[in-house]
């Protein structure tokens, strides 16, 4: 799929993709509210934590297409921002802009599946693809992404799941 943001094209073949999944107790739509609503990450972010005086801004509508969160902090915790550019009962789908320590746009999806009995339960999907150019693509080479953000969305899905479990 090729499509255009702000100026930019998104192209159809990433030079990098890292997904991992897991299965919730908790029906699609209470999971879809940790997800759309940029606040809620608080609770379940692998990220927090980093930088105990992070800077938060949030803009846009309180969930949802146009919700936007934008971070700055440490060395650790970087700068950029996400923005969610479509949700619906089975994807939120966002795009993800980081500023430092290095720059690069990626898109990140989380895909929501009903099973279990009467749909109680929850596949998620958490999927991040990108373009891997200058330092990163260089550090890309020697250590794959899947390697360097794997471990982080198997701890936020962990932490997901007892969120919404709870």
């Amino acid at each position: 799929m090729t499509g255009r943001r702000r100026g930019r094209t998104l192209t159809a073949m990433p030079d990098f993709e890292v997904e991992r999944r897991t299965r919730i107790a908790a029906d699609p739509a209470r999971v879809r509210d940790l997800i759309d609503d940029l606040r809620a990450w608080q609770a379940w972010s692998p990220w927090e934590g980093l930088d105990a005086d992070l800077r938060r801004t949030y803009s846009g509508p309180a969930r949802g297409v146009g919700s936007t969160y934008a971070w700055s902090g440490n060395r650790k915790a970087g700068q950029g921002s996400i923005e969610i550019l479509a949700s619906g009962p089975e994807e939120v789908v966002m795009a993800l802009r980081f500023l430092k320590p290095f720059k690069a746009d990626n898109r990140v999806v989380f895909h929501l599946e009903p099973t279990g009995p009467g749909g109680a339960e929850t596949d998620v999907a958490w999927r991040m693809t990108g373009r891997s150019t200058g330092l990163p693509g260089l550090i890309g080479r020697l250590v794959p992404m899947d390697r360097l953000v794997g471990k982080d969305f198997e701890r936020g899905l962990a932490q997901l799941k007892d969120a919404a479990e709870a």
